[in-house]
Order: structure tokens, then C-alpha cells, then sequence
């Protein structure tokens, strides 16, 4: 190695932001690593991830490489950053892969606001912002989901929110998957879940997540930013969430059949939390119907917390929609497993690619990205951390390549909760980011030690990497003026 950082005996540059980890760095390996980082993100790499990755190669059907983007660290089973694509037949399907806020992702909302209009105004925006989408540990919604809307949401995906009028078909549209992963299955979602997902709609939960006053700071793909419908100073709108308690309960409960299945197939693992099963195995299809459904509930929930928010922008500015123009740009997931056609060895082949902490990053012309978009590729949303900037980017061929069409998340952490709460003040980090004209609300204290900008690797620095690579361009630099943590 020619940079300074980590000791990590056995990892090889091979490009100057693509370190190999070779065949040999553990044994069992069925493909070599892939990890993107630049120099500056070298420095914050964890041996762990590093063995992470090794791990995930070694697992049955994986294709190509086993990957991490450069926002990746250290999860359970898989690194967050990871991405690895399996043989639809042979391979394997794991919940590691796709972790435990199934379908946490990130909604971007433009307006026909400019940053000026809401001098003045945005505390009042989040106060009201605030109390209209619950936040915290266990938040309850206004919203009690029946038996039977919960198996249409867990089927349908947003579309069912779209219908009881939470929201417009363009929200549809301009959304991955048309806010709907096909295959859900609620017959596998267990009642435990669903008692945790039932209250829960239209909820912002904790650790993370968000809601983001923003505006466009600067453009750098002119072409794709009026594609985008993105121009210099207007005012955006970021909702970051997942699948709540419901996502949460139906990992858990795919996980205890996933690991008796390891033992059923034989399969040699070095790591238990890699737990999987055959793709086309009763236990792994199971899992897949109910990752599906607790998707579908994810994309709803950003549904309803948009339209909620589409509210309080109403009463506040004194303005009805069309006047606000507040348009879903786009929605993005990043943990999930999806069935997808990739080009494999000169070939085409059915897998299923495992995103868990990454974006799917689809070029131009392919027919999943939006017909609005397909000229340009679809959008790729990477938030940033309350005080630095978020980025909207735009999928590139070169994807397709090198990465399964997958780009980084976010910024990636480099202190855990708890050495966030003892580094941090949270009082003190409202203090500092109100001193920058970013206004903050949370439940707690405590809420935004755990989340300062200082335990989050440069969001700049992460895209530039994938910007460098061709898996995703820059198209806009958003900036945060007000923020609600979960």
C-alpha cells in the first residue's frame, strides 16, 4: 500500500479509489473484494469491514465481486455499504444482507420556493413540522391500520396511501418501483409484526432518521438538474425513514428460520450472522414475501409523512399545493434485496442483489428509471448529517459494471451511538449549528449527540469517490437550514 491509514495486511490498491481484497485474504473466498475509497476515507476503514467483505465472498452463488461503497462500515453480518449479487438459482438470500430497517431510505421534495421565502419562518415550519410526524423510540401515529389495509399495504406498497388520499399518482411515479417491491407476501409477516406496524404509519422513529429543510446550494449537471426539476437557491424538503417496528420484527423472525436452515443445506458459514438459504428454498422465498411486504410498508409510511408535511407547508406559507409545487423528485431504499437482470461474464443473469446501506443507481435508458428521468439516469439521493451537505447525484452506465447498479447511501459513521453520546453535547451541537443558521428539534438531547455532523465520515468526500468511479454524477449540493431529528 502507497497511502497512510489502517494496518490491513493482504488488501490491495488496484486503482486510485478501488482496493481489492484478494481470493486468498480468507479462506472459502468464492470471488475477490471490491472496496471504493479515496485516500482521506482509507484512514476510517475498519479491519472489521474489511473482513466483512472477505465474509460475503465466501457465500454460495455470489457473482463478480463482493463490494463495499465508500461510506461503508461495520453492520451485523454484511459491512453497511455493502452490496453483493447472487445467483437467482444457485446463490443465496440473507437478511444480513439487507439489515434490520428494511427499506430505510430517503424521499427528496422540491418546491417553487426560494430559501428567501421561508426567512424568518422556518422555526415556526419546525415546530409544526415536528408535532405533525412523531418522532422518537416507539412513536405512535394519528393513522390505526386495519387487518386489511395492512395486508394492502404490505401488497401494494405506496399506492395504497396514493388511494386513500395521501398523495398524488405523480408521487407514484417518480418513485423507485413505483414505491412498491413486487412480491410481498403477508402471510409471512408474523402478528407480533404486525402489532408493531399497525400504529405506526406516517412515523419518523429514531437513530437517523429525519426530516430536512434544505435549498440548492450549487448545480453541477445543469442537463440533469432541470431533468430533476432542480434549480440554484429554491427550497427542498428531505424525509429519511424506514419500516419501523414492523421491518425490525420481521428480520428478527426470518433470522431465527435462516439460521436453522444453515444447517438444514449444509451451509458453511464464517460468520452466523450471514445466516441465508438457498434463493429458491421455502425458507428463503418466506423471507423474501416478508422483506417485500415490510418494503411496501416502508415506502408507504415516507408516503403519508410527506403528505403530512405537504400539510404543514400549506397552513405555514398560506399557499395551497400547486402554488408550492411540493413534488416528489424521487424516493430511493437502501436496504433491501431485489430480483434483477445484470450482465454477468458476457451474459445476462437473473440475481438477487443485496443492497444493505446503498442506492440503486440505474443509468440512462434503463426502462426502471422514471420516463421523466430516463435521458439523464435516476436520481440518487445521499443525505448528509444535519450540518453538512446532503448531494443529489444521478445513476451512471458505469454502474452497471462495477457495482450491480449501486451507489453509497450517506456519509457513513465513524463513532458509534454511545461514543457519540460521550464525545458529544447535545446541547451544545444545537448551539453551534443554530450559530451556522441550521435550526434543530429533537425529542432529546442526547438525540443529536448521537447524530453530529463530527461522528459522520465528509459527505463531499464519499460522493466524490462514486462521482470519480462513473457509478453515480453530481448533479446538486443541498444545503441544510432546518432540521427535525427522529
Amino acid at each position: 500500500m502507497d497511502t497512510e491509514g489502517p494496518e490491513i495486511e493482504g488488501l490491495e490498491r488496484i486503482d486510485n479509489d478501488i482496493w481489492q481484497v484478494p481470493m486468498g485474504y480468507k479462506s472459502g473466498m468464492r470471488v475477490p473484494g471490491r472496496i471504493y475509497l479515496s485516500d482521506k476515507l482509507f484512514a476510517n476503514l475498519e479491519k472489521e469491514a474489511v473482513d466483512q467483505v472477505a465474509n460475503v465472498a465466501t457465500l454460495p452463488g455470489i457473482q463478480k465481486f463482493s463490494m463495499a461503497m465508500p461510506d461503508a462500515h461495520v453492520g451485523y453480518g454484511f459491512p453497511i455499504g455493502g452490496v453483493a449479487a447472487f445467483d437467482a438459482e444457485e446463490g443465496v438470500i440473507s437478511p444480513g444482507g439487507v439489515g434490520f430497517d428494511i427499506n430505510c431510505g430517503v424521499r427528496l421534495i422540491r418546491s417553487n420556493l426560494d430559501k428567501s421565502d421561508v426567512d424568518g419562518k422556518v422555526n415556526d415550519l419546525l415546530d409544526s413540522l415536528f408535532k405533525a410526524v412523531p418522532s422518537g423510540v416507539g412513536s405512535k401515529s394519528r393513522i390505526r391500520a386495519s387487518e386489511s389495509e395492512l395486508e394492502a399495504i404490505f401488497t401494494n406498497g405506496s399506492r395504497w396511501a396514493v388511494e386513500q388520499g395521501y398523495g398524488v399518482e405523480a408521487d407514484l411515479t417518480h418513485c423507485e418501483g413505483e414505491g412498491c417491491i413486487e412480491g410481498g407476501d403477508p402471510a409471512q409477516v408474523s402478528a407480533k409484526a404486525r402489532k408493531r406496524g399497525r400504529p405506526q404509519l406516517g412515523t419518523l422513529g429514531s437513530g437517523n432518521h429525519f426530516l430536512e429543510l434544505q435549498y440548492v446550494d450549487e448545480i453541477y449537471d445543469p442537463v440533469a438538474a432541470e431533468a430533476f426539476n432542480l434549480k440554484q437557491g429554491q427550497l427542498t424538503f428531505m424525509v429519511h425513514c424506514g419500516s419501523r417496528g414492523a421491518g425490525h420484527q420481521v428480520c428478527t423472525d426470518h433470522l431465527r428460520n435462516l439460521t436453522r436452515a444453515v444447517e438444514k443445506y449444509k451451509i458453511d458459514l464464517p460468520d452466523k450472522q450471514l445466516a441465508c438459504a438457498p434463493a429458491q428454498s421455502e425458507e428463503a422465498q418466506a423471507y423474501f414475501g416478508a422483506m417485500a411486504s415490510a418494503a411496501n410498508y416502508a415506502w408507504t409510511n415516507r408516503q403519508i409523512i410527506m403528505h403530512h408535511c405537504r400539510e404543514v407547508f400549506e397552513q405555514q406559507m398560506n399557499m395551497d399545493a400547486d402554488e408550492l409545487g411540493l413534488d416528489l423528485v424521487y424516493d430511493v431504499a437502501h436496504n433491501v434485496a431485489k430480483l434483477e437482470e445484470h450482465n454477468v461474464n458476457g451474459g445476462k443473469k437473473q440475481v438477487y442483489v443485496h443492497r444493505k446501506g446503498a442506492t440503486r443507481a440505474f443509468p440512462a435508458g434503463h426502462h426502471e428509471v422514471p420516463k421523466a428521468y430516463r435521458d439523464v439516469g435516476q436520481p440518487v439521493l445521499i443525505p448528509g448529517s444535519m450540518g453538512t451537505p446532503s448531494y443529489v447525484l444521478c445513476g451512471k452506465q458505469s454502474a452497471m459494471d462495477v457495482s450491480f447498479g449501486s451507489a453509497c447511501h450517506g456519509a457513513g459513521r465513524v463513532m458509534s451511538r454511545s461514543g457519540a453520546k460521550h464525545t458529544f453535547r447535545g446541547e451544545q451541537i444545537q448551539k453551534d449549528l443554530s450559530g451556522q443558521g441550521i435550526s434543530v428539534r429533537a425529542a432529546h438531547p442526547s438525540v443529536i449527540a448521537e447524530e453530529a455532523p463530527g461522528v459522520y465520515k465528509s459527505s463531499s468526500e464519499v460522493v466524490d469517490v462514486v462521482d470519480r468511479l462513473g457509478i453515480a454524477g453530481k448533479v446538486a449540493k443541498l444545503m441544510p437550514v432546518g432540521v427535525v431529528k427522529g
